[in-house]
């Protein structure tokens, strides 16, 4: 059996998140079943990480074991075909065995896009937040760089996804704005249930004046999420860059 790393994309706006389910659509479901009719026998992915409900992937990586001689560089060609047309594989090569998309991934970006004009753009819609009121994008960077660093971070995490530590290392997090567009970047070594999208509605909090920028480090040593912001909607948030060595690491740059 060997073993094959994907460099995958797509619009989440029309499955139940990454993983597996039985009853809904979901990306990887849709995946092991188009590859399963290729490889011409039971496909099970290793999915980077789950990516839950309207969550997009710019760039996503997982593997899988097969028996199937189908050379890697044919697999994106011949696995297109199969998939609809808000998903894609751009990329396939054979990994060591004891590759893991999940567990030898060393860090992820993640990117919160927010439209933020008076009346909706219908062009954005399902791909980026809408926010109509006016935002302080200095408070916003300011209360950001509070993330940055190592800290225990359950005041902003939902409860679900078993884990051993709430504890990540943030390494950057950073706002850009484009006209009408901002876009907020957070790398980190793992994210926590929700993470993410909670650190954007405790930033949007910042910006209403319902939180102090200086007052992050202490909301988060308090590990009590009912002081920080809501978790905003899953449709702004996309994985954007992932960190890996060795050859899936040169095909994910």
């Amino acid at each position: 059996m060997k073993n094959v790393a994907l460099r995958i994309s797509y619009n989440g706006l029309n499955y139940h998140g990454w993983q597996v389910q039985k009853s809904v659509v979901t990306v990887a479901g849709t995946l092991e079943s188009a590859l399963s009719e290729l490889c011409g026998h039971s496909i099970k992915l290793s999915g980077c990480g789950r990516t839950d409900a309207g969550v997009h992937a710019e760039v996503y990586c997982a593997n899988f074991k097969t028996s199937s001689t189908i050379a890697p560089e044919r697999f994106p060609y011949a696995i297109n075909t199969h998939l609809p047309s808000d998903i894609a594989v751009h990329d396939a090569i054979y990994v060591d065995d004891d590759f893991d998309a999940n567990l030898s991934c060393i860090k992820k970006e993640y990117t919160y896009r927010i439209i933020n004009t008076r009346i909706h753009d219908p062009f954005y819609s399902g791909r980026a937040y809408f926010y109509p009121q006016a935002l302080d994008i200095e408070a916003i960077k300011e209360a950001a760089a509070y993330f940055v660093g190592t800290h225990d971070f359950a005041a902003v995490r939902s409860v679900g996804t078993e884990t051993k530590t709430t504890v990540r290392t943030v390494f950057w997090y950073d706002i850009e704005q484009a006209g009408n567009v901002i876009e907020l970047r957070v790398c980190a070594d793992g994210f926590l249930y929700n993470m993410a999208r909670a650190m954007v509605g405790t930033l949007l909090y910042v910006s209403e004046g319902k939180i102090a920028p200086h007052n992050l480090p202490s909301l988060l040593a308090g590990k009590d999420r009912r002081l920080t912001g809501p978790t905003v909607p899953p449709d702004g948030l996309y994985l954007t860059k992932l960190w890996y060595s060795g050859r899936a690491g040169e095909m994910l740059k």
